[in-house]
């Protein structure tokens, strides 16, 4: 039996249906993603606030069946329209590749919350502060979907050592006179530290280095595609010609 529901749901991609409709993937809150037909989305007077357009949250009204067909989507309210993203490419480059991570990190229809209000959260904040967004939205993708990097103390160095070594296939941190050949990532210390901080407050500290910043958020985004075992064509924009470790 088809069921209507009523959700708050951030696009994360969109297609060109026919002139006047679209195909849209979008994120909910409580229901996970959803995939639907927009008919008629673009004409004037449709109740879809002029259409669905991508990085922008409403309320979705969607009637969802069980066989799998795509949705129909019978209304959409506009509610964040994210326009300060729009006047950055750096930060449009930014939401673009957090929208490719949810689509490629969870399946359709299961709900993650949690995961939601963090995208909510940095894409208010996107324009302002993109690389705090960028770093906090792939500690949230990976927060939950049950990855996060192990922190334990072996991730603290000797007094001879100021980096420690990541293992990707193991997510873990260890000190590097214990990896054997040594195959683990190289890492700086205060790039751990800035991570502990993001995993028991949920925030960055305002004294964190900008460079610490961006080195946390391309570990990140190195592990990212460990876990998803693909290059995300997104990303490439975002950590520019130095890419991503190999």
């Amino acid at each position: 039996m088809p069921t209507t529901i009523r959700d708050q749901a951030i696009c994360i991609r969109h297609w060109d249906w026919s002139e006047t409709s679209q195909t849209v993937s979008l994120f909910t809150h409580t229901h996970g993603i959803i995939r639907g037909l927009a008919k008629g989305s673009k004409r004037e007077k449709a109740p879809f606030s002029g259409g669905i357009e991508l990085i922008t949250q409403g309320e979705l009204v969607v009637i969802v069946r069980s066989s799998g067909a795509l949705a129909t989507i019978t209304a959409w309210n506009l509610t964040h329209p994210y326009t300060g993203l729009r006047r950055s490419l750096r930060a449009f480059y930014v939401g673009s590749y957090l929208m490719d991570l949810v689509h490629h990190a969870i399946t359709d229809a299961d709900p993650h919350p949690g995961l939601f209000n963090c995208m909510a959260s940095v894409l208010d904040s996107l324009s302002d502060h993109p690389e705090h967004a960028l770093l906090l939205g792939q500690w949230g993708v990976l927060s939950e979907t049950g990855y996060t990097p192990a922190l334990e103390s072996t991730a603290t160095p000797t007094a001879q050592n100021t980096t420690v070594s990541f293992l990707p296939q193991r997510g873990l941190f260890v000190q590097r006179d214990t990896t054997g050949n040594h195959d683990g990532w190289r890492v700086r210390l205060e790039t751990v530290d800035l991570l502990r901080h993001i995993a028991q407050t949920g925030a960055i500290p305002p004294d964190a280095q900008r460079v610490t910043i961006e080195r946390a958020s391309r570990l990140l985004g190195s592990y990212i595609r460990h876990v998803l075992d693909r290059d995300l064509p997104s990303a490439n924009p975002v950590f520019g010609p130095s890419g991503l470790v190999t």
